[in-house]
């Protein structure tokens, strides 16, 4: 038995989610096309494990998958003929085979998310589907004092949606680093793990504070509140990349 490590790229707006679905569902996960193709490809059920969910809309330059197999088709068939067969929207940059231990999502140290901010008055129709067109003169200085409250290990409740099946809500961020290039926000953030929307809800609150509707130092009685109320709105998907996961 062989588990092989996949390394892929995908347009989220292209499909629903990473998540299986499953048949009863007309359109499909990227989970399911991938499951899919490769069963098909190696002639058994193939079931895969990815690095972490990502939501419809969301795109990935690097999610990270593995999967068990007992077939004796090499790495670069493998690759060659996955990435002929896949829709338009996936594609495979990078196989290889890992011990037989290793899990995609349990071995993973960290994930760094990046999100765009389209700041022009009139969006670009080429990138709508990748960035977020939110049009202001943000002030860049006060999102990055903002974000250094968030920096760190801290009980991030009040910056998920809702509490899912995880045991805490601590977690640690390593770094943010927030760019702007002509009429583009990046903001690059990294973690030891997310709670369901906590990227996106530290996105929407950091807005806030470029705009000026919100103090830098609002963050940390933000984090202390535990309350979702209090942080700011949850933004679309649509300009959310998972960039790399790290092991």
């Amino acid at each position: 038995m062989k588990n092989i490590k996949l390394t892929i790229m995908y347009d989220g707006s292209r499909f629903l989610g990473w998540q299986r679905l499953g048949s009863e569902h007309g359109e499909k996960s990227i989970q399911d096309i991938l499951e899919q193709n490769i069963s098909k490809l190696l002639g058994e059920a193939i079931k895969i494990i990815g690095s972490g969910r990502t939501d419809t809309g969301v795109h990935a330059f690097a999610q990270i998958a593995n999967f068990h197999t007992r077939s004796t088709m090499g790495l670069e068939d493998i690759f060659r003929t996955l990435n002929h067969s896949l829709p338009e929207g996936i594609s495979i940059t990078d196989i290889e085979e890992v011990q037989k231990e290793f899990h995609s999502r349990y071995d993973a140290k960290s994930k760094t998310y990046e999100y765009h901010i389209d700041t022009r008055e009139v969006a670009n129709v080429f990138t709508r589907k990748y960035a977020l067109h939110e049009p202001f003169s943000y002030d860049i200085n006060a999102m990055k004092e903002a974000s250094r409250y968030l920096i760190g290990e801290h009980d991030f409740q009040a910056f998920a949606s809702r509490m899912n099946d995880d045991r805490t809500t601590i977690r640690i961020i390593e770094s943010i680093d927030i760019d702007k290039e002509e009429d583009e926000i990046r903001i690059s953030i990294k973690g030891n793990g997310f709670l369901y929307h906590m990227v996106r809800i530290m996105v929407g609150t950091l807005i806030l504070v470029g705009k000026g509707k919100m103090k830098p130092e609002d963050i940390k009685r933000i984090l202390e509140s535990r309350n979702r109320k209090n942080a700011g709105p949850t933004v679309s998907s649509v300009g959310l990349f998972l960039k790399r996961v790290e092991y």
